[in-house]
């Protein structure tokens, strides 16, 4: 893959999540990679197509080292959005998973396995939460997903409840939204759209979630 193309749409996505999609101008896309707009035009047609680029790399992560013919049109991204919200479904489905077998899963990996699904989707669900009311239809269908999330994460707390993997919670709601909060801001926003955003690595972010969180609440 052309080195400038991922510079184009690495920059983009941190300027979306940012300063959202409207707010953002190739000029701005051009200023943050070094180039001159007219060097943006050379690998894509526009803004959306950048966006629909991004998109694509989240649902598909190899999308990005394919040879492309530029510049890069939308015909490549018929059906995006649809795509997205099915890669929603796909994700709410993997991460409940294990409700049907939970006597062999663990507190510690459900902790694991929330970290490193949101790490992987983190710019695609992201772009949502910023700019859901400019894309209605991916903000409708990732909110019914976040509170899906929401109460697979409850049934899980409940069982390890139950089996006193974890300490009673006075406060069941509360704590669980803060464990989503917490697994959330160490796994997208730190790296996207925290005040100060901060490259760390993946591994160590996770490794503090783990140890926290673990610890907090593990019997």
């Amino acid at each position: 893959m052309n080195e400038r193309i991922k510079a184009i749409a690495d920059a983009a996505a941190k300027l979306f999540l940012q300063q959202g999609y409207s707010k953002t101008q190739i000029s701005h896309i051009a200023k943050a990679v070094g180039v001159s707009v007219g060097t943006i035009y050379l690998d894509f047609v526009g803004k959306k197509e950048i966006l629909h680029f991004v998109l694509k790399c989240t649902i598909d992560p190899d999308f990005i080292n394919h040879e492309l013919q530029r510049p890069i049109t939308d015909d490549l991204f018929t059906g995006i959005e649809q795509d997205v919200v099915k890669l929603l479904e796909e994700s709410a489905n993997e991460f409940e998973k294990h409700l049907k077998d939970i006597e062999d899963y663990s507190f510690e990996e459900l902790i694991s396995d929330t970290f490193d699904l949101m790490a992987r989707y983190a710019v695609g669900c992201l772009f949502i939460e910023r700019n859901q009311f400019d894309f209605k239809y991916l903000g409708e269908h990732y909110t019914a997903y976040r509170k899906r999330f929401f109460k697979a994460m409850s049934r899980y707390i409940s069982e390890f409840q139950k089996q006193k993997m974890i300490r009673n919670l006075e406060y069941p709601e509360l704590i669980i939204t803060l464990i989503i909060e917490i697994l959330s801001w160490w796994a997208m926003d730190v790296r996207y759209t925290s005040f100060e955003t901060k490259e760390i690595p993946m591994e160590l972010a996770k490794v503090v979630c783990m140890d926290n969180i673990i610890s907090a609440y593990k019997l």
